[in-house]
């Protein structure tokens, strides 16, 4: 590889790493002041476990073999892999890169379950989360495009039929949303919950967590180009417009139905447009970034309403920003891809020339990735439940996890003694 493209990769591969902190802070503020280090515990435990798992057998089943389901284990505990040995430098360059992506993926669902389950059951489930769910999904889509003596082209099956997801909508926003809906249906819902108001108890740390987000976000859409090229350009560009529209779009439906426009609320459009343009974020160009960014932050901002009439506890709205967001943004490629624009193979989008081929391939892929995340999910949550439990007591609850699960507070007021428990 060029050592432009080298530096640009490793580059947002650290910028990738950084927003699973921002992500901690963005979930850690929405929460209780009394479960702010549970939360942060339970995303640092991703930074913490899946490096692990991934090096010994996550990218192996997620990227090797010339399969169409799952990858082989040549690369287990990443074996034949040197920098010296011919282009598998490149490939262990993915490693470093897309091991950051299955870092935050999990931790995406920890929102989803804040104030109540086990951090003894989430850290047990994390890393069965990735070799059982995050990995098949991920070959599904990407799979055999790194082979041991180069890019072979893609052979999962998913990606092989011509589905487009650049950056991850699919294998990471659809798949992290409707796996958090599994958990919270096994999980149940909060004490009190809905009648009790459960409103972020930092927004400065929620609104710094949106700022480390979007700036991590350009490392994890344009370093998906995988060089220091055009596409990376358009990619940065498409981000940052999506974003900032879906935060316009999101803070105005607010005005409007509530008469307030809110930090929340831009906060929260802001990560739904980043969420919404990742998986065509080197597919579209133009204006269409600011479109994608406006309907995402409509749609995601009804959507989140939607719990308290389907009657789950989905306490940071993941389920409403990440799955809803995700499959707008990956739906929307079907009308939006612009092929001539980037001088790329792919389909063009109805706008752009394309008929329904493409847009029946991305609901294909989503909804092929909904009902196994799904599934494969709430079969986990059961079996923890019925072995070591998943959910903290009535009284761990009351008095908050910090206490209970970490023997530590966030927060210390004068003359007060921690109990240690």
């Amino acid at each position: 590889m060029d050592p432009g493209d080298i530096a640009w990769v490793l580059a947002s591969s650290a910028l990738v790493l950084f927003m699973t902190p921002g992500l901690a802070f963005f979930y850690g503020g929405m929460d209780r002041s009394r479960n702010v280090l549970n939360m942060l515990m339970m995303n640092f435990w991703c930074l913490l476990i899946v490096p692990i798992v991934w090096v010994i057998a996550g990218f192996s089943l997620a990227y090797s073999g010339s399969g169409s389901v799952i990858g082989d284990l040549d690369w287990l505990f990443l074996s034949d892999l040197s920098i010296t040995k011919g282009t598998a430098g490149s490939t262990l360059l993915a490693v470093i890169f897309l091991g950051m992506f299955a870092v935050i993926t999990p931790a995406l669902i920890s929102g989803a379950v804040a104030d109540r389950m086990k951090f003894s059951a989430w850290a047990i489930f994390v890393p069965l989360w990735i070799l059982f769910v995050y990995c098949p999904v991920s070959f599904w889509v990407y799979g055999g495009i790194w082979g041991a003596d180069g890019a072979e082209g893609l052979t999962g099956w998913i990606g092989e039929r011509g589905s487009l997801d650049f950056a991850g909508g699919t294998v990471i926003h659809v798949n992290a949303g409707i796996a958090a809906l599994a958990g919270i249906l096994v999980l149940g819902k909060r004490k009190g919950w809905p009648g009790e108001g459960h409103p972020p108890h930092s927004m400065p740390l929620v609104m710094l967590g949106t700022g480390i987000l979007w700036f991590g976000w350009f490392g994890f859409n344009a370093g998906s180009a995988f060089g220091a090229n055009g596409t990376a350009i358009q990619a940065f560009l498409n981000t940052f417009l999506a974003a900032a529209a879906a935060g316009i779009a999101w803070g105005l439906v607010e005005r409007f139905r509530d008469g307030h426009f809110t930090n929340l609320g831009v906060a929260s459009g802001i990560v739904a447009g980043l969420v919404a343009i990742t998986p065509g974020a080197g597919f579209v160009a133009g204006m269409s970034p600011i479109w994608i960014g406006l309907i995402a932050g409509v749609v995601c901002s009804l959507a989140v309403g939607l719990k308290f009439k389907l009657g789950y506890d989905d306490a940071l709205d993941v389920v409403g920003v990440h799955l809803v967001g995700g499959l707008v943004g990956s739906l929307l490629i079907g009308f939006f891809a612009d092929p001539e624009f980037f001088g790329g193979t792919f389909r063009e989008g109805l706008f752009y020339g394309g008929d329904l081929g493409l847009l029946g391939e991305q609901a294909l892929a989503n909804g092929v990735t909904i009902v196994y995340s799904f599934t494969v999910t709430f079969i986990l949550f059961k079996l923890l439940k019925a072995t070591i439990g998943i959910r903290v007591s009535e009284e761990t609850e009351v008095m908050g996890l910090d206490l209970h699960e970490h023997s530590e507070t966030a927060y210390h007021s004068a003359g007060q003694t921690m109990e240690r428990v």
